[in-house]
């Protein structure tokens, strides 16, 4: 084959898909593509005998580009991410690499770049997908990191504030669990349009991974931050519909300043992400901005975590169940007993079930932790009724997250036939805010419960999302009115008229009530008046070992007999 002339390989050069350059030593740019002009929009005659400088976005610092040089010499090579600007003055992200080349016994250096921030351009698609989410089209991590140490440095110079946030969105994993990535896929991109929709133009927006994402955002004045930030939180209080269906998610936001929590990208995204974790110990759906105090409590979450994990799988003996009694409050007889899990760590003693429940299904690890619990009431049941009433129920509580998972029917079958071997019902609880999520093959397994005998009751109920309509259609035979409505009952008339209500709905789907947190003979006399059915709360009785209500029960059998 002829060998190849030089004007073949310009004309190579010249229709390559890539922007390339040609710079001298001193350094002035000494020939420049098609392509460049294209990537640049500058014309080849306004940049060449010009310095490669007459790109720099100004955003990196000298260290940058004596690092850059360094492995030049070093590795004869150079290959990364670095933000240049366009003729029009638009920042952009570049992919580019520089290495050296010899011509006519002259050293020259070629670069050779694309433009990765244009995902839409087919040439650059490869590129695009190492920096932006193909899902939401937002930069990824990796970009979102640059962009970050990129806008320190500009900062350092100009001395101008800005601030990083650091969002997660709660429950969000439920939503796959329970529905299918698919649907989480949709519900993720309209949650990612909702957060855009809160940012201000010139700020910049990324998913991190998953269920997280991270924003910078321009200061102007002190008060901007707690506004963008009680926007995202609040963002979220109405539902995410995606194909006509309503999911109901919340924000947990984190926020830093530069450069009064850091002087890096890396400390500023580390102490969002920490101030973030503050927002869900006080309890999701809110923002808090970073202080030493919310770091100490984050490490401490993060300590306990590890040693639920560890526990879970080597030390069976730290966990235990007692049990709270409900009543029939016109009678004031014991109705069943709800099963509530403990665990006492040795170095943390007595850790709260709000805290540890809550870890082990934001790890995945909830299904472990029912086992223990079916195995402590296991071994506290009697295998006959004996001396125990009949006819009372026994309650556990289940994540709606197990509802499919195929392992919870052998799990919970052995204690089903326990309880049902003693006379005694079995009940399932499930709180109303992940009810309002299940999918159809959830609802299907619920009924298949109730088929079985299994009653099934709403925990919490008042602090989800419930219709009327939707509840008509759940498989549910007991609403529990959640606590918060019960501690102020006995004040405004308002707080009776939710309660009544409540009980009004009851009535109306045929549906038993129980009264959570009952702590003094108002509450319990107002829900009398109101004539709802059970209550459970300190004024009867505390939770307990089974050990210590063994005797009310026997007794409570006695009397019926005589």
């Amino acid at each position: 084959m002829q060998a190849l002339q030089q004007q073949d390989f310009r004309a190579l050069v010249e229709s390559h898909p890539r922007a390339i350059m040609l710079a001298t030593t001193e350094p002035k740019i000494a020939y420049v593509n098609r392509m460049f002009g294209t990537v640049t929009g500058y014309r080849a005659d306004e940049v060449l005998g010009q310095a490669p400088s007459v790109l720099s976005s100004g955003l990196h610092s000298p260290e940058f580009y004596q690092a850059m040089w360094e492995s030049l010499e070093r590795h004869g090579r150079w290959e990364g991410l670095i933000w240049n600007r366009r003729k029009n003055g638009e920042t952009y992200p570049q992919w580019l690499s520089i290495y050296p080349v010899e011509h006519d016994n002259r050293r020259l250096y070629a670069g050779v770049f694309m433009d990765v921030g244009d995902v839409a351009s087919s040439d650059e698609q490869l590129a695009s997908l190492a920096y932006y989410d193909p899902l939401t089209e937002l930069p990824n991590r990796s970009l979102f990191q640059e962009f970050l140490k990129a806008r320190v440095s500009q900062r350092e110079k100009e001395g101008r504030r800005f601030a990083v946030l650091y969002v997660d969105l709660d429950f969000f994993k439920s939503v796959n669990d329970l529905h299918g990535h698919d649907c989480g896929d949709g519900v993720l991109q309209q949650a990612a349009r909702c957060i855009q929709s809160v940012l201000r133009r010139g700020d910049v927006v990324a998913r991190l991974s998953g269920d997280e994402f991270a924003a910078i955002i321009e200061l102007q004045c002190d008060d901007d931050l707690d506004g963008v930030c009680q926007r995202m939180a609040q963002i979220f209080q109405a539902p995410v519909v995606v194909d006509h269906r309503e999911y109901f998610l919340s924000a947990s936001v984190g926020a830093v300043v530069y450069p009064d929590h850091g002087k890096t990208g890396g400390e500023l995204l580390q102490n969002a992400d920490r101030a973030m974790y503050a927002a869900k110990l006080a309890g999701r759906a809110c923002y808090r901005i970073y202080s030493a105090v919310d770091t100490e409590q984050g490490r401490h979450e993060q300590r306990l975590s590890e040693a639920l994990i560890v526990s879970l799988k080597t030390a069976p003996e730290e966990f235990s169940v007692v049990y709270q009694p409900q009543y029939q409050l016109a009678t004031g007889r014991i109705a069943g007993l709800e099963a509530l899990m403990r665990w006492n760590h040795p170095e943390f003693g007595s850790v709260s079930p709000a805290d540890f429940v809550a870890i082990a299904e934001q790890r995945g690890h909830i299904h472990g932790l029912t086992e223990h619990l079916v195995r402590c009431v296991l071994a506290d049941l009697p295998d006959s009724p004996g001396a125990l009433p009949a006819g009372l129920c026994l309650a556990i509580n289940i994540s709606a997250r197990q509802i499919t998972d195929s392992r919870l029917e052998s799990l919970l079958g052995s204690l089903f036939e326990r309880i049902r071997r003693i006379g005694w019902l079995p009940e399932i609880e499930i709180t109303e805010t992940h009810l309002m999520n299940l999918s159809q093959q959830c609802l299907n397994r619920l009924r298949e419960f109730g088929d079985q005998g299994v009653i099934v009751a709403i925990d919490d109920f008042g602090t989800g999302y419930s219709s009327l309509a939707y509840l008509h259609t759940l498989p549910v035979q007991v609403l529990k009115i959640d606590r918060q409505f019960i501690r102020r009952l006995g004040g405004k008339a308002r707080d009776s008229r939710i309660v009544s209500a409540i009980l009004g709905i009851a009535e109306a789907l045929d549906l038993e009530v129980v009264a959570e947190g009952i702590e003094n003979e108002d509450q319990y006399r107002k829900l009398c008046e109101l004539r709802c059915h059970r209550g459970q709360g300190y004024l009867m009785a505390r939770p307990a070992p089974w050990q210590a209500l063994n005797g009310a029960l026997i007794d409570q059998h006695q009397e019926s007999g005589r």
